[in-house]
């Protein structure tokens, strides 16, 4: 049964472009590009939730479900921008419709709900997220089916959620981010959300090294930006050949981060849970 979803971007118009300018997509539509490769008779619509100030919402019932793109939005400051995106997806969640958000998505979910964010006690969580752990309440939930007890995925955030929300349900977390995965259930609405992007391809990451080389030098993560642009064209090459077990080796990687599949496994999770509810609903 085709599936009609809505991507919602919180990249500024600036942010949008300079993320073009380095990895060839916004947000959103890099968001959009691994959706439709996932299922092909997807019905993807984008819009912002930033830059319309205090535009009413879309009819969010044409929709199955809602998808939350990252961005560099810190939810723990008070701008037009946080509030304009906590305002949307308090909207969301009364609407009803099922939501999913990585990154600065899952911290707009959870503002929206009750909950809080702040800056990441250890600094820049970058390139990947190391050693996830599942919760007791992880390992039986369907965001996380088909994952081991501890994986690995691609990330690049600062902030964090800090305090959950009322109704929230922690699935996964490693040593300096205390949440890695939840699910949230406020008013009408059900929320799963990761702080790592299944949606983006190494090349990606490696384009994000390249935008903040000098924040990772100034926090010690690398010494020099040479540094920085090794570690980038390696993440490419492997972006380019995931086969090439000499790289995987030397980067600290496997299959979970590798192989295409697996790397989007919570996306393709959520697509088979709102492909079951409208199935049920027709």
């Amino acid at each position: 049964m085709p599936l009609r979803v809505l991507i919602v971007a919180s990249e500024t118009p600036s942010q949008r472009s300079t993320r073009r300018r380095s990895a060839g997509t916004s947000s959103d539509e890099s968001y959009a590009r691994t959706l439709r490769g996932l299922r092909d008779d997807l019905s993807v619509d984008s819009l912002s939730c930033v830059d319309g100030g205090d535009a009413e919402l879309p009819d969010l019932s044409r929709y199955d479900g809602v998808f939350f793109a990252g961005s560099p939005i810190q939810m723990h400051e008070d701008t037009p921008e946080t509030r304009a995106a906590a305002r949307f997806m308090a909207g969301v969640f009364q609407a009803g419709v099922p939501s999913f958000g990585s990154c600065a998505g899952l911290q707009i979910a959870a503002v929206a709900a009750g909950g809080a964010t702040g800056p990441r006690t250890s600094g820049t969580e970058a390139a990947f997220a190391r050693n996830i752990t599942m919760t007791d309440a992880g390992r039986t939930h369907p965001l996380l089916q088909g994952r081991p007890a501890v994986w690995s995925a691609p990330a690049m955030h600062s902030s964090v959620v800090t305090t959950l929300p009322p109704g929230a349900v922690l699935l996964a977390r490693n040593a300096d981010t205390p949440v890695e995965a939840v699910e949230i259930r406020h008013g009408a609405g059900l929320f799963w959300g990761v702080q790592y992007h299944p949606e983006i391809t190494l090349a990606e990451i490696a384009a994000s090294l390249r935008r903040q080389a000098q924040n990772l030098v100034d926090e010690g993560l690398a010494r020099d930006s040479a540094a920085i642009e090794d570690h980038a064209a390696r993440l490419e090459a492997l972006n380019d050949d995931p086969h090439r077990r000499d790289l995987a080796w030397q980067l600290g990687l496997d299959a979970e981060v590798t192989d295409a599949a697996r790397r989007t496994l919570e996306l393709r999770n959520f697509l088979a849970m709102i492909t079951e509810r409208s199935t049920a609903m027709a």
